[in-house]
């Protein structure tokens, strides 16, 4: 059995596959097998992929006939996965030599259930280290302790799946899969529920993936209703923590951070499509509606002036309709 998968989702991301199966070549491990995902890319990546798929040892590619997106192509390769741990890349990034093994030896000195990393953010020929807003470094904690309070950046608030490394038997008997119904935000969602339904994990000092910004075929470039998929991502949130033991513990934080999801979108609803900024301003309102109304009053009275004074008006547009 390998000691590693490592699930690769491709989606028309020719011009930067060949980067990312290099950084997999000088990363790989007799003990490491690799799922390449094409999740039915209509440019060259299946061709990149074919080309250059025999230089990264273990490799195997998977194709969907269909495209079916990110969810179901990560799912699609935690089912062919074998490994005892699993992480995830995407098919425009790449690592550092050595970084896999460094996940791989962090982890099991610590024997918990998941540990993330900090990553490298390349925009051009800019590099910046972004880390994981974790209190303590290479030490196990409590995944519950990394979503509260509300009022301050933590764990569910850094929610890059690839920046991890996961126990291979969280995904056991179907556990731990995407939402495939959520074409973005998805991460959200499920980094939200590794941290509520898992016992321990940590945060490695390590910092050799990189995530390539700005790439136009990017999830966050889209401008259509894809965008909005980050409404019914909470909404499963909410309906998770309401349900939880702890919920008065993390309701807050859930609601505030839907909150700044919905102040986030608007600021930038002139860049979507026409139907899409009213589809927006519509299904934003009935998301106040739906929220747990003196959590939100009390969220609204501490946020910044411009976010809470522009949920204040959405959420009167709501109640007057």
């Amino acid at each position: 059995m390998p000691k590693l998968s490592v699930v690769v989702p491709f989606h028309n991301v020719g011009a930067y596959a060949p980067d990312t199966l290099r950084s997999l070549t000088i990363n790989a491990d007799p003990e490491f097998e690799f799922l390449l995902v094409d999740d039915c890319s209509t440019d060259d990546t299946p061709y990149v992929l074919d080309r250059l798929k025999d230089r990264v040892p273990n490799a195997t590619v998977i194709r969907h006939e269909t495209n079916l997106g990110v969810a179901q192509a990560r799912n699609t390769g935690i089912e062919a996965a074998t490994g005892d741990y699993v992480t995830f890349l995407d098919g425009d990034d790449w690592y550092a030599p050595g970084h896999l093994r460094a996940m791989v030896d962090g982890i099991e000195a610590l024997g918990c259930d998941f540990a993330r990393t900090d990553h490298v953010l390349s925009t051009g020929r800019t590099r910046a280290v972004r880390y994981a807003p974790a209190k303590l470094r290479d030490t196990v904690m409590d995944p519950r302790d990394g979503i509260a309070p509300a009022s301050m950046v933590t764990m569910v608030d850094y929610p890059f799946v690839p920046f991890g490394i996961y126990s291979g038997r969280l995904f056991a008997d179907g556990a731990s899969r995407f939402e495939t119904r959520l074409r973005t935000a998805e991460d959200r969602l499920w980094i939200w529920r590794l941290h509520l339904n898992t016992t321990s994990y940590a945060a490695l000092s390590l910092h050799g993936a990189f995530y390539r910004r700005g790439v136009t075929t990017s999830l966050t470039q889209i401008t259509d209703n894809r965008q909005l998929d980050f409404i019914p991502s909470y909404d499963l949130l909410l309906e998770d923590v309401s349900a939880d033991a702890e919920a008065d513990r993390f309701l807050p934080k859930a609601v505030r951070t839907y909150c700044a999801m919905i102040a986030f979108h608007m600021g930038k609803a002139d860049q979507y499509e026409p139907a899409v900024t009213r589809r927006l301003r519509h299904d934003v309102t009935d998301a106040l509606r739906r929220m747990p109304q003196q959590v939100l009053d009390e969220t609204l009275a501490g946020m910044d002036t411009a976010r809470g004074t522009l949920l204040r008006s959405l959420r009167a547009t709501g109640k007057a309709a």
